[in-house]
This record gives structure tokens, C-alpha cells and sequence, in this order.
């Protein structure tokens, strides 16, 4: 289902999320999750990430959920060699000169997930048909009733990378490296994304953790990759000013480059088993929750 679909079937859900988000995600999670969300002592990794998106409005989370705007926070960071090849950016898709752009690159709206346009062959694009997508994802919302606000506050553009593929030319394995308050503990490894996606999930001495499954089926074993510890390293550079995130890097002819940042992996919706899994990683998060003290203003305790 693309996104223009999804937000139609979910537009009850954004109106309601409009007058009440709080109420939208409870109802919300229910329904994806099957157990009712915790917001007062949540447990679950889930659980954990609906207070996230309801209550930590950390100012460089809308910059860096921004696929342009990140490219500024990552050379920030001293990270500046892992970024791709910028090729073109701008807000007006009828701008995009395709007569000059290389035969192979990969397009992208810059303000939420699955707004992707991957070109192997320039000769076999619609220009046209292309053009009128990029239109129609610029004027959408990202899923407003899921309650990840971060995403559109920076205004949304088009970028054209260079595609990066493995020798085989298909799409390399994507490292998505779990950080919890700067410290990573997982790293979520994705293979197959655009035809039987695949999922293994490794702890940070690349012990694969048989039978956890997080909304993809497990895939064959991969070997422990030999830029490990780099990849550790950027991870923890780049997600220290948050409570958590998800950072991404694909590894190319030995050669490491930097994906994109995620707060809320999977919107907090996630299919994660065993439960006890769920259970493990909520408990890296530590939360400050907001309570009210008996003078009817908020007070932040340290909770979970």
C-alpha cells in the first residue's frame, strides 16, 4: 500500500489525531500491537517509543529525519566521508536536469520513508511519470495519525544520490544500528529489501540472535563485516544527542556510507518476537517521564 492510499484509509485516525494524539496512538497500538499501551510505566520497547514521539521534541530530531538537512548534521559530527554523492537537490521536480544526471541514481523525497526512486538505467525512465510522482510526494503528509512529528517540519525537497550497489549490482545489506542514549546495542541487518525482505538481528559482537524476529523473517547468516567497528563508532558519534536512535549505513567495495537516522523504528508498531525481545530493548531506554507535582506544574522524574 503507498503512502497517498495509506493516509485515505487512515484519514479518520489523522483527524483524530488532530484533536487528541494521545488517544490516536493508544487506539492505534492496540490495534497494531494487540495489548494495551502503557504510557504512565511503559515497558516494551514500543511502548516506549509512543512516549518518544509524544514527549521529546529534541530540536535536531526534525533535522535529522530530513534526508537533506541530515547531510549538515552528520558533517557536524565529523562524519562528512561517509556521506553519498550528492548529486542534485532542490523543491521543484520539473527542475531535475535529467539530460545531465549520470545513467544510474537513485531518487528521493526527503521527509519520510519509502519515498524512493531507484534508476539502474537512465534511458528506460518516464521523465514525466516521474515528475508527477515527486509532485504528489511533496504535497503528502508523512502518516500524520502515527504521530512521528519530525518528519515534513523541515520543508520537503528532492535529492538525487548516486545508487550504490554491491559488485552482483544488486542493493547491499543494510546496517541498521540500534543506539540507546549514544551506546549501540543491536544491529538490525537487512537483505533482499525490494524482493523477499529479509531480517537478522546481531548483537554488537555479531552474535546473531536466533528465532528474534522483528517484522521481517530471518535470512541466511552473513559473515561478520570487516568495517565493524567503524560502524560502531560512527553510530555512536551520530546518535548521541538522543534518547534513541536508528542509524543506517550500507558497505560498499569495503567503503562505509552513511543511510539515514530513525527515531521510532517502525513507528513503534513493530511485530517483535519473542515479547521477552520487546521487553529487552525497552529496557535501554530510560525515560524522564513528565509528572505533574501538587502545584499543577510538570516535574520530570527519571522512570523506566
Amino acid at each position: 500500500m503507498d503512502t497517498l492510499t495509506k493516509n485515505i484509509t487512515l484519514a479518520p485516525m489523522n483527524l483524530l489525531y488532530k484533536i487528541s494524539p494521545e488517544i490516536t496512538l493508544r487506539i492505534l497500538f492496540r490495534l497494531k500491537t494487540g495489548y494495551k499501551l502503557n504510557l504512565d510505566h511503559p515497558v516494551t520497547y514500543n511502548e516506549k517509543l509512543q512516549w518518544i514521539k509524544l514527549y521529546d521534541k529534541n530540536p535536531l530530531m526534525p533535522i535529522c529525519a530530513d534526508k537533506y538537512a541530515v547531510r549538515n548534521y552528520v558533517e557536524s559530527c565529523g562524519c562528512a566521508e561517509i556521506l553519498n554523492d550528492l548529486i542534485w537537490e532542490g523543491f521543484d521536480p520539473e527542475e531535475i536536469p535529467f539530460d545531465s544526471l549520470p545513467n544510474r541514481f537513485v531518487i528521493k523525497a526527503t521527509h519520510g520513508s519509502g519515498f524512493n526512486i531507484i534508476c539502474r538505467n537512465k534511458d528506460e525512465l518516464d521523465y514525466k511519470k516521474v515528475v508527477n510522482k515527486l509532485k504528489k510526494w511533496l504535497k503528502q503528509k508523512y502518516f500524520p495519525c502515527y504521530g512521528e512529528w519530525f518528519y515534513g517540519v523541515v520543508k520537503p525537497r528532492i535529492i538525487i544520490e548516486r545508487l550504490l550497489t554491491d559488485n552482483d549490482d544488486s542493493i547491499p545489506a543494510d546496517y541498521k544500528v540500534m543506539c540507546f542514549h549514544g551506546e549501540p546495542r543491536y544491529i538490525l541487518v537487512d537483505t533482499d529489501r525490494f524482493t523477499s525482505h529479509k531480517r537478522n538481528i546481531y548483537t554488537i559482537d555479531w552474535r546473531l540472535l536466533k528465532g528474534v524476529t522483528i517484522s521481517f523473517p530471518n535470512g541466511k547468516p552473513i559473515d561478520k563485516p570487516s568495517k565493524l567497528e567503524e560502524l560502531l563508532y560512527y553510530s555512536r558519534k551520530l546518535s548521541s544527542k538522543f534518547i534513541h536512535a536508528r542509524i543506517d549505513f550500507y558497505i560498499v567495495n569495503n567503503k562505509i556510507y552513511f543511510g539515514e537516522i530513525t527515531f521510532t523504528h517502525g513507528a513503534g508498531f513493530s511485530k517483535i518476537n519473542p515479547f521477552s525481545f520487546n521487553v529487552e530493548m525497552g529496557s535501554h531506554i530510560n525515560l524522564p517521564l513528565k509528572k505533574k507535582s501538587a502545584a499543577g506544574k510538570d516535574k520530570n522524574e527519571s522512570c523506566c
